[in-house]
């Protein structure tokens, strides 16, 4: 994502300060399917839309989970898990691009019916139990230093760009971004 859209992204569009440029880059990617697939009715759900309650609007990594398109690794999975009464956040892991921290958006085709589709299991690709719990620790304990994405080997990685980008705090990235070369506009 970063290597092949949100760079092309930057080098492309004006950034507009008010919004993540992430977020930013999402929306238009979002819009840009949406027009693909204009004869359909989709409702776009972002990863940062809440309810008035404060409670999230979609669970990202549960919409993975059940689509198939990852694997959510919880507390649940650890049988005698080790942890007690400490909370323990789950996380996805995909079988070829390892594990990953967000995931942006969810698209609901609210027209499409497919009342004899089967769902698509995800694939465990962490199957000891000892891999789920150093997976789960490392992402609780340690998320920043990114080894809980390295639960499994994976066929691409993120580039050094990419993991100083997201290891940056998000009020700094904007000085980041400008540092690589692209017109930031002012506060």
């Amino acid at each position: 994502m970063f290597e092949k859209t949100f760079k092309p992204f930057l080098a492309q569009h004006k950034l507009q300060r008010l919004r993540d440029p992430i977020d930013q880059c999402v929306a238009h990617q979002m819009a840009l399917t949406r027009e693909k697939f204009s004869s359909h009715t989709i409702d776009v759900i972002y990863d940062y839309e809440l309810h008035p309650n404060r409670r999230p609007k979609v669970l990202m990594q549960t919409a993975a989970h059940v689509s198939g398109g990852a694997y959510y690794y919880q507390r649940k999975d650890v049988e005698r898990d080790p942890w007690g009464a400490r909370k323990i956040f789950g996380v996805c892991v995909h079988p070829r691009f390892g594990g990953w921290f967000a995931i942006r958006a969810v698209l609901v085709f609210t027209d499409v019916q497919a009342p004899g589709l089967a769902q698509t299991p995800p694939i465990d690709c962490v199957p000891a139990r000892e891999d789920r719990i150093s997976l789960l620790e490392n992402f609780n304990f340690n998320w920043r230093d990114g080894k809980y994405r390295d639960a499994v080997a994976a066929e691409e990685t993120y580039s050094a760009e990419q993991t100083l980008y997201f290891a940056t705090p998000p009020a700094e990235r904007w000085k980041l971004l400008e540092l690589w070369g692209h017109p930031i506009p002012p506060c």
